[in-house]
């Protein structure tokens, strides 16, 4: 199997040069070809350098799911134009959730009247579901399908509620903040989709988060933390993204979280892009798309609902679109070759979703236009260009990339929401709830009662998120819309996916400068631990008895004074330093070390691009997750004990 999966790269990596160099479309035609063999690889031979299928205990782990928790697939061959080498499942029709069928009632035995159903679950073909229930809704409930909320608090807020009971909304989403009691969360989730499914129409809500793996991990608790994309792009194997995507699926699963924003499939051109670094799989287009479409693939074996994201491309952006709105200058060629091949492989693989971003293309658009609130954008390139028939969902639009054009233009923030609609997007991210009746509602509703064209460009949206809903959330396999706290002790963490991330985190590493490595273990009494992660502290003390610690307390960018002055203190103190280094913060407190008469070594994690002007150090090895399993992989790396096979994904040498 090593051998195959050897000729395999090798062979895909053949095609994909050529297609690069002949151009975008035949890129797009090669990948599909690459991704059949990528999948003989992922779904036939995953005992790949350890990387093995479901174990016998994983298998009978996912026979004892009960069916709002397992897939039994009916296979289907698929053309090139599909998911090629996917295996599907057919739904046979809608499986009636508890809450609705509490409502029918005790029939004492008789057939049901499909008339006593609600409009979501009545029997009939898709296209005629959609038909009925947009003859159904009244213009409120069409409305608030395409608005997606947050909430404030851990649990529901009576707002969120009330747009739920009152109005039919379309979904919420899961921020950190609700989300560290998981059993509270799941007692949550279960009452808000309750109240949806009590409704008149009983149309289920999006439960969204952001579960990217690695660094960004909204939903903390037990849930596992794994290396992260940059790791998989470090292995640069389909199967390891696949495989986290799809442990990562099954606690989402258990949670009744139905939708996720990833992957993230931006390319990771620019080491100066602080907010994607390590969320990256790679800097390389056709690697990114195939390693995305295998973290699709694995979320869609869950029943959960991908988005690609952060459309047209965040990776080669300065700034982080929370806090400003990053420019970008590329022009529309370099785009389509870059960063428009991931999304182009994901739609042409039928992605479900995808996400847009809050970033300015001066070179192809208005400048101080987010990319986000373009019709170029949004509808000729992605839906008429591309042709993706799925969801657009912006970001969350309470982010100062979106609302720098509010405020440059004098716009109210329903004004801003009202563009985002009509420039293209299905739904609309607000991190928090807005009132019922408030500025928000009444804008974007009395357009579409006053303005037909917005009107008929809405329902459009409409019936795609009932279509999504129907497709998803309707048959037996969906993820549970009952979602109940006593499963969480038995289901997460997923034990079995706990010890496939430990196996990745050292698959993952990487050797950057090796220097004067390895480190012995008596080296540990004359020793300093230079970082800001409890678990690179307890883990390096566990492979070096004796070290002392220094723990960091500066930010992602901001450096703490007493963070210089500890540093200047006690370096002199040791012949060995080993330090964390995480960030830009912690790149500049690095740099007082430089002429320390002792051996300086560095185990960084997330992206190492922050060793750029560093190469004084004496040694270097890279890890790209924050858990305690990557840095037990990089302590047993920097002994000697492993061998680092990862490969940096992205270019990059350090002092260059």
């Amino acid at each position: 199997m090593r051998k195959l999966a050897s000729d395999h790269r090798n062979l895909c990596t053949g095609i994909w040069r050529a297609a690069i160099a002949t151009g975008p479309r035949v890129t797009i035609v090669s990948l599909t070809v690459a991704a059949v063999l990528t999948s003989v690889v992922v779904l036939v031979g995953m005992s790949i350098d350890g990387a093995s299928e479901p174990a016998p205990a994983e298998s009978q782990r996912a026979a004892e799911l009960n069916t709002s928790q397992a897939r039994q697939p009916i296979e289907v061959s698929e053309g090139l134009g599909g998911r090629a080498g996917v295996t599907h499942v057919l739904p046979t029709g809608p499986s009636l959730p508890e809450q609705v069928t509490r409502r029918l009632g005790d029939y004492d035995g008789r057939e049901r009247s499909a008339q006593a159903l609600p409009a979501f679950w009545q029997p009939g073909s898709e296209a005629e579901v959609i038909s009925a229930l947009m003859e159904a809704m009244t213009d409120e409930e069409r409305v608030a399908q395409v608005f997606l909320l947050g909430w404030q608090g851990v649990e529901p807020s009576r707002r969120i509620m009330d747009w739920i009971s009152q109005r039919g909304l379309g979904g919420v989403k899961v921020f950190g903040w609700n989300a560290d009691d998981l059993a509270v969360l799941t007692d949550s989730i279960r009452t808000m989709q309750d109240a949806a499914l009590t409704g008149e129409h009983a149309v289920p809500l999006f439960t969204a988060t952001d579960q990217e793996g690695g660094w960004v991990r909204h939903v903390r608790g037990n849930t596992s933390r794994t290396p992260g994309n940059m790791a998989i792009g470090a292995t640069g194997r389909a199967e390891d993204a696949y495989y986290s995507a799809y442990y990562i699926g099954r606690e989402l699963r258990t949670l009744g979280i139905n939708m996720n924003f990833a992957p993230t499939v931006d390319v990771y051109t620019n080491p100066e892009a602080h907010v994607i670094g390590s969320r990256a799989f790679s800097d390389d287009p056709i690697q990114t798309a195939i390693l995305g479409n295998a973290f699709f693939r694995g979320l869609e074996h869950n029943r959960v609902i991908a988005t690609a994201k952060h459309f047209p491309g965040h990776g080669n952006a300065s700034g982080d679109s929370h806090g400003i709105l990053p420019v970008l200058e590329e022009d529309l060629d370099s785009l389509r070759e870059r960063e428009l091949v991931p999304f182009e492989y994901l739609i042409r693989e039928s992605v479900p979703a995808v996400m847009s971003g809050h970033l300015s293309f001066p070179n192809i658009i208005e400048p101080h236009l987010p990319s986000s609130l373009s019709r170029f954008f949004n509808i000729t390139l992605l839906r008429e260009e591309l042709g993706f028939q799925g969801l657009m969902i912006t970001d969350d639009l309470q982010m100062v990339g979106a609302r720098s054009y509010e405020w440059r233009n004098n716009l109210s923030f329903g004004e801003l929401a009202l563009a985002a609609l009509k420039s293209g997007a299905d739904m609309v991210m607000l991190s928090e709830t807005p009132p019922l009746n408030g500025e928000v509602w009444r804008t974007v509703y009395s357009e579409y009662r006053d303005n037909p064209e917005f009107r008929e460009q809405l329902d459009s949206s409409i019936r795609r998120i009932l279509r999504t809903k129907l497709e998803y959330l309707s048959d037996e396999y969906r993820v549970t819309l009952q979602p109940h706290a006593h499963e969480l002790i038995r289901r997460i963490p997923d034990h079995v996916g706990r010890e496939f991330f430990f196996d990745h985190a050292a698959r993952s590493v990487t050797m950057l400068q090796e220097g004067s490595l390895p480190l012995e273990a008596d080296a540990g009494s004359r020793m300093l631990l230079v970082g800001g992660n409890r678990s690179f502290l307890n883990e390096g003390q566990a492979h070096y008895p004796g070290a002392d610690t220094l723990r960091l307390r500066s930010g992602f960018h901001d450096v703490a004074a007493s963070d210089r002055q500890a540093i200047r203190d006690r370096m002199s103190r040791y012949e060995v330093i080993v330090f964390c280094l995480t960030s830009p913060a912690t790149g500049e407190l690095l740099e007082l070390l430089r002429g320390h008469e002792g051996t300086v070594v560095v185990l960084s994690t997330l992206t190492p691009a922050y060793l750029a002007d560093h190469d004084w150090i004496d040694a270097a090895v890279a890890v790209y997750g924050i858990a305690q399993e990557s840095f037990q992989a990089g302590f047993a790396a920097l002994r000697g004990e492993l061998e680092p096979k990862g490969t940096l994904p992205f270019a990059f040498s350090i002092g260059g």
